[in-house]
């Protein structure tokens, strides 16, 4: 159990402060078989709380023959977190932790004021951004996949939707500032797989289709990505990246 001091005033002082914690309600955003994110008010700070309340072994079955790794409880998103914090990557800041048994909690402050890259990128149908903006923007995304590929982390769930920018903060020369949400199910290891690089880029190729991106706009992503010179990269990892693109291209088709 971690409870950060300055929620602890929130919750009566005796030992079911786990149970306090799991019967918080609020506005329920995503609830699906054994786990529960809402978002709730604690003062004058909003939160999301993700509360997990067990897997049965149908559904871990389930989730094994479909060739994927069943989230078993909050730990993963703790875990997440704290890793790509250390890496420089902005994530929700972690307020209470608890797990006990086969439930497990995980209380998050809420980012604000923030706008998903999803809905930005709608935006940019209608309301083109500049020139210069786009090219930080889409070096911003390269950076942050950069920084999780190459230190052993990959998402499972690697779409705009999950990158907020933040809206208070004005670029000038830097990079937008970006944060990176919905961990539960990444994975982390000393090395990633190509297949789950491929997945995750995949991903973003998939979700950024209808952003009015070019073929210079995906070039630019590669080469921020990789870090190196693009003729070199498509020298070298030609049939990777047709992978994605092949992989994204079914994607967005599968959800026409």
């Amino acid at each position: 159990m971690y409870l950060r001091d300055d929620i602890k005033k929130y919750f009566s002082d005796s030992p079911f402060i786990f149970e306090q914690m799991m019967a918080l309600r609020g506005e329920c955003f995503r609830h699906q078989k054994g786990r529960m994110t809402q978002r709730i008010q604690l003062g004058d700070k909003t939160y999301f709380i993700k509360q997990h309340t067990g897997v049965g072994w149908k559904e871990i079955i389930k989730n094994i023959l479909q060739f994927r790794l069943p989230v078993m409880g909050a730990k993963n998103e703790w875990r997440a977190i704290e890793k790509l914090q250390s890496l420089g990557v902005s994530v929700p800041a972690i307020a209470a932790y608890g797990e006990r048994g086969k439930q497990s909690f995980i209380l998050m402050e809420e980012l604000k004021p923030i706008i998903s890259l999803e809905d930005l990128a709608k935006q940019f149908m209608t309301s083109p951004p500049s020139f210069i903006f786009k090219c930080r923007l889409i070096e911003a995304v390269a950076k942050i996949a950069r920084i999780l590929h190459e230190n052993g982390l990959n998402h499972r769930d690697f779409y705009l939707c999950h990158f907020l920018l933040d809206t208070s903060v004005e670029c000038g020369d830097k990079l937008p500032a970006l944060a990176l949400i919905d961990l539960h199910r990444v994975q982390i290891r000393k090395v990633v797989p190509t297949r789950w690089i491929i997945k995750d880029l995949a991903g973003l190729y998939f979700s950024s289709k209808d952003a009015g991106l070019t073929s210079s706009d995906r070039y630019r992503f590669i080469k921020a990505y990789r870090g190196k010179p693009l003729r070199d990269i498509l020298s070298d990892e030609k049939n990777c990246w047709k992978k994605v693109r092949a992989r994204g291209e079914h994607l967005y088709n599968s959800h026409l």
